[in-house]
């Protein structure tokens, strides 16, 4: 190739640019073949893309037709806006209620005597122990941080649940501590172990003490609980978010002294959306579809799609899910989509949809409108609850059998709790682990308990106000067996449910003594005589067969024979699982692209051989013009020697004559 820049110069015809032009003219049938099938690949995938999404965009609005609790939505509204609310659908039921604010929550604050400097003013040593609610740290006060300013950072930095600083007063420096955290169950409690020998007088460390007994802090604030009156009973909580009072109903008030009417309604035009969101992105779909596989009139073409397989399986099937009748709805009075004012428009082969027929449907039958879109499993059984299937349920009837029912753990004490017991500083605490994870402290209130089950009651209040357990949404109760005996009992179910005794104080006035509780058990059965696994309640079908993916929670003790379960999956929940065969990796649109990429793959290894034969082309032209170009410079050197001899002989010829 370098000494193609001499070529021509023999002959002045076979030149670089006549190879160049042979080149390109072998080139150019099969460059543009491969060029038209590269573009057209660009163009497939790019509309499958298009498809895809469009597609895929069913998704999020059938999911939530899917849900039942979302085909029940509601409202509320508040008529004082000191007092917000928060409603969840899956709970709330209508009603009206009254709430009054009564007090809110605050957080306690402490703050010391005055001290002449923050920073230089020895305040004296030992040991502060702080509590507040679940936490209790014991700091070491000495010569590194006896002063204001250094009690403050070792309260912050021990994290147990209190912030503190220093108050420049004008006249003096003051400490400062509050509580983190609302409620009179995180109230602070300092006691003080004092080097000068005397824990309570208001000298050295001492006057930073400040508990049952014991004050020489100021309370400047006063831990309070949030309490309310709805409808008139009289509820507290340690936050200013009131929950756990009527069901899917949260309050949050932020005034006292207020009240407020809160109504509860059934929304149905928030489900009358949700349907509408639904048609909106069908028919969004089927205006992709047509600008991807329609025939256009005035060009006279079809579009990249056009007679597509792939376009043809999607609207068969989505056809298919949406116009006939929801298996195991056959006998009901709401069979199909059209029943609740959705129909197809033949024209266009989108969706009409008839919002007000759609709720007069919702309000007179919400049952059927329910199980006509979403998931539902219907048992005979009161302590069977069905929270859920997968795609490879199918829809029928299931007997669930119960070979296991799932237990609660716990723990039990030695001996039985007699009347009349004192609790003091040497027996007031206890430390128990929940469920393995959750560890909580309780301090006991020291005084004396005419009978053993105010001791319980006690013991109860406690770990119902548990920080640490609210927080795991855990919770223990705790009772007195037939012999008298403390037990302790999870209120999880199964492997995972326990309780243990870490520590406790003088173990003997309780009758309790440090020991491991005994594991609750996972519930075993069968649904449909398949194989089903048990988590704490929750037993899911995991074997083989039509019921596979049905997920229920058994209650109750009884095995053996648990009753039936009806089970069917709606428009909604069908059309789900459809979408995500379709656009999933086993789908009919990735089957199309994986070709596509595949044929692109051809495309490169075509070009490459391609490249390889005009390159050797083109040496062999190149060969072959080199070759002849010398050859005819030769023979340009010959004819023009022996025009020159010829020349050369013609005057000797002419003085001849």
């Amino acid at each position: 190739m370098a000494g193609i820049s001499s070529l021509g110069i023999g002959s002045g015809v076979l030149t670089s640019d006549l190879v160049d032009q042979l080149v390109a003219a072998e080139r150019k049938p099969a460059q543009s073949r491969l060029d038209l099938r590269s573009k057209t690949n660009e163009a497939l995938i790019s509309a499958y893309g298009t498809l895809r999404s469009a597609v895929t965009d069913l998704r999020l609005p059938l999911r939530q037709l899917s849900a039942p609790d979302n085909l029940k939505a509601f409202s509320a509204t508040s008529s004082n806006e000191s007092v917000s609310v928060t409603v969840d659908s899956a709970k709330a039921s209508r009603g009206n209620y009254t709430v009054n604010v009564i007090d809110l929550a605050q957080s306690q604050s402490l703050a010391s005597a005055t001290f002449a400097d923050k920073d230089a003013t020895s305040i004296g040593t030992g040991s502060l122990t702080i509590t507040s609610g679940d936490s209790t740290k014991t700091l070491t006060i000495d010569g590194t941080n006896n002063t204001l300013q250094g009690l403050a950072e070792a309260i912050n930095d021990a994290n147990v649940g209190v912030t503190a600083g220093v108050v420049d007063t004008g006249s003096g420096y003051r400490l400062v501590m509050s509580s983190e955290k609302t409620g009179t169950a995180n109230a602070i409690s300092v006691t003080v172990a004092d080097d000068d020998g005397v824990n309570t007088d208001a000298s050295g460390l001492s006057q930073f003490a400040f508990d049952g007994t014991t004050q020489n802090l100021q309370e400047t604030v006063a831990a309070k609980d949030a309490k309310v009156d709805v409808n008139g009973i009289t509820i507290t909580r340690p936050t200013n978010t009131i929950d756990n009072v009527i069901d899917g109903l949260s309050f949050d008030v932020t005034e006292a002294g207020v009240s407020s009417v809160i109504k509860v309604e059934q929304d149905f035009g928030a489900v009358a959306d949700r349907v509408s969101a639904f048609v909106d992105k069908f028919n969004n779909l089927q205006a992709t579809i047509k600008g991807l596989a329609g025939y256009n009139a005035e060009t006279g073409q079809g579009g990249i799609l056009s007679g597509d397989s792939a376009v043809r399986a999607i609207q068969s099937q989505l056809r298919g899910v949406l116009t006939r009748v929801v298996p195991g709805l056959e006998n009901a009075s709401i069979r199909t989509l059209a029943d609740v004012g959705i129909t197809t428009d033949y024209k266009t082969g989108g969706l009409s949809f008839d919002s007000a027929k759609f709720e007069k449907a919702l309000k007179s039958d919400p049952d059927s409108v329910t199980a006509l879109f979403a998931e539902q499993g219907k048992a005979t059984d009161a302590d069977l609850q069905f929270l859920g299937g997968s795609s490879d349920t199918q829809a029928g009837s299931y007997k669930v059998r119960i070979t296991q029912a799932a237990t609660q753990g716990g723990v039990k004490g030695d001996t039985a709790l007699g009347a009349g017991v004192t609790i003091d500083a040497t027996n007031d605490q206890l430390e128990l682990t929940v469920d393995g994870s959750t560890t909580v402290n309780l301090s006991l209130t020291q005084q004396t308990y005419a009978t053993a089950q105010d001791l319980v009651d006690e013991i109860q209040n406690q770990l119902n106000a548990a920080t640490a357990l609210n927080a795991a949404g855990q919770s223990v109760k705790v009772s007195l067996d037939s012999g008298g005996v403390l037990q302790f009992t999870s209120g999880s179910y199964g492997s995972r449910s326990n309780v243990s005794v870490m520590s406790v104080e003088n173990g003997a006035s309780l009758g309790l003594s440090v020991k491991t509780g005994t594991l609750g058990k996972d519930v075993a059965g069968t649904v449909n005589g398949q194989l089903a696994k048990g988590d704490g309640q929750e037993l899911t079908v995991t074997g083989p067969g039509d019921a596979k993916g049905i997920r229920l929670r058994i209650a109750g003790a009884a095995t053996g024979d648990r009753g039936v379960i009806n089970f069917i999956e709606g428009v909604g929940e069908r059309a789900v699982n459809l979408v995500t065969s379709l656009v999933g990796p086993d789908g009919v649109i990735e089957a199309k692209t994986d070709r596509i990429s595949k044929d692109a793959e051809r495309i490169q290894e075509e070009q490459s051989r391609l490249d390889d034969r005009i390159q050797a082309y083109r040496e062999r032209l190149v060969s072959q013009f080199t070759a002849a170009d010398s050859l005819i410079s030769q023979l340009n050197s010959t004819q023009s020697y022996v025009s020159q001899q010829l020349a050369a002989l013609a005057p000797q010829n002419n003085q001849k004559k």
